[in-house]
């Protein structure tokens, strides 16, 4: 499976382009490998089983758990065989969510507090997690109907859905890190590349700035977060150059501003993650 060519087939292909639902039951599990998305995700779990490595940690999800992924986030799911497996997920366009600033409560806030927090994870009580399903089906029905309204209907479904999402991720317990496996070393790790992606990093800077051996961070990197640390800070880089050519940045600067000296590198590189080069990729975002 093409991941990459996959989801990016699914977001041109929307009904809309600021935000949308889909559910999925795959009674087969599919194969998914490491990625990221120019949009902001809600993953919603509602059967199988499955472990989701999020940026070097590993939830250990339950029926009913919710993660949240910014349009930075690297991540992948490991599905195992056995169950089927059935979630809701909710694409959002970022300028979306920026509209929603200055109309009443930050509906931002568990997306922009997740990423400064810990944990990504909510484990909503049963009966948000009922009122949750509900609005999915709602923005699902609505999302199919061509009646007069029915893409304001999913607009004002959203919102809603965004405003019990807030409740449940501030209700959550500390709890949930039982079903967390990370290694704060690495979790600093990570936190010091997405700060300084752009900086000439190495296996030698990195040993030497966290006081670790060489050959200690790169195995516990590739075992926490399922990549190796050139692997991670250039997959970083492009993401990062990824949505600043969706905010109209030249190629160029992206180029530059991301860590690439090598602008021939650069464009080799975006085109084996994204499947095109950056000007076919403005043209066609």
């Amino acid at each position: 499976m093409d991941l990459h060519k996959d989801i990016f087939t699914q977001r041109q292909t929307m009904e809309r382009t600021d935000f949308e639902c889909y559910h999925y039951l795959d009674v087969v599990p599919p194969e998914v490998d490491f990625h990221e998305h120019a949009f902001y995700e809600i993953f919603f779990f509602l059967s199988g089983e499955v472990s989701y490595s999020i940026e070097g940690r590993t939830y250990q999800l339950r029926p009913g758990d919710i993660l949240l992924t910014d349009n930075r986030d690297i991540h992948k799911p490991d599905i195992r065989k056995g169950r089927p497996y059935e979630r809701f997920v909710i694409w959002i366009h970022p300028d979306f969510l920026a509209q929603t600033a200055g109309k009443g409560a930050d509906l931002t806030a568990c997306f922009t507090d997740a990423s400064q927090k810990k944990y990504k994870l909510i484990r909503p009580e049963s009966n948000v997690l009922s009122r949750l399903k509900g609005i999915c089906e709602k923005m699902l029905h609505s999302r199919d109907e061509e009646e007069f309204g029915s893409g304001t209907l999913s607009a004002i479904y959203l919102l809603e859905f965004l405003v019990y999402l807030n409740r449940a991720y501030f209700a959550t317990p500390d709890a949930i890190r039982k079903d967390v496996t990370e290694n704060e070393k690495i979790n600093e790790v990570v936190a010091y590349i997405n700060d300084y992606f752009s900086d000439n990093l190495t296996l030698d800077r990195l040993a030497d700035v966290f006081f670790i051996s060489k050959s200690y961070l790169a195995h516990q990197f590739k075992l926490y977060t399922g990549l190796t640390l050139y692997q991670f800070i250039i997959k970083k880089r492009l993401t990062v150059a990824r949505n600043m050519l969706c905010e109209g940045v030249p190629v160029m600067t992206a180029c530059m501003q991301c860590g690439f000296n090598d602008y021939s590198n650069f464009i080799k590189a975006f085109k084996r993650e994204f499947g095109r080069n950056p000007k076919e990729f403005i043209r066609k975002k």
